[in-house]
């Protein structure tokens, strides 16, 4: 049985470690495991937040998913609380590659980027424990975050993922009725598809 809860700072550990396995060539995991604390620890406090962690029955994190109904500033105000984490995190993964420091200046700088200003909440990252998927954790814990987002006063929802070779998470937010609104690239030249919700 899966049971959810908010994230807690017990969670993150497991979860840096999950989302590497779940998306081992995406951006935030090239980013390295410190970059993912600090990016995760900021959901912690901020009062925008909108959070949801899938447990197992031995309490073992199954999936998390993390946003704000506040895109806007949220990333501003994380970046303002937890810069020197950011800084480290930032200087050890361009130590071990240098060819990241593009990449990892990018992610310093990150705003929740969809194309173009999208009004609402923002679905920022979801991931499940590869072993678990087909069980439906993953429409659980969206389902999860969409309720709190609504509780939150949030009437709409967007979010953004890799157009290309992602053929299994862009058929998921169709079939859990999230719509296709824009396709485009980033200053790197990846594909991006950004999807929408009314809440």
């Amino acid at each position: 049985m899966t049971a959810t809860a908010a994230l807690h700072a017990a969670d993150i550990e497991q979860i840096v470690a999950l989302h590497r396995r779940a998306f081992p060539d995406f951006f935030l995991s090239q980013l390295g495991p410190n970059f993912l604390t600090q990016f995760y620890k900021g959901f912690l406090t901020d009062p925008t937040s909108v959070t949801v962690v899938a447990h197992g029955d031995d309490g073992r994190v199954l999936g998390a998913v993390v946003g704000t109904t506040q895109p806007s500033g949220f990333f501003s105000r994380l970046l303002k609380r937890r810069l020197p984490g950011f800084l480290l995190a930032s200087a050890q993964a361009a130590i071990q590659d240098p060819k990241r420091a593009p990449r990892l200046a990018r992610g310093v700088l990150y705003r929740g980027e969809a194309g173009e200003r999208v009004e609402g909440a923002l679905l920022s990252s979801i991931c499940v424990d590869p072993a678990t998927q087909g069980a439906g954790v993953g429409r659980i814990l969206l389902d999860a975050w969409e309720a709190a987002a609504r509780l939150r006063g949030a009437k709409h929802a967007f979010l953004t993922t890799d157009a290309n070779d992602n053929d299994a998470t862009n058929g998921f937010y169709l079939r859990n009725g999230w719509t296709l609104t824009k396709e485009f690239s980033t200053p790197e030249g990846r594909a991006m598809n950004r999807y929408e919700k009314d809440l």
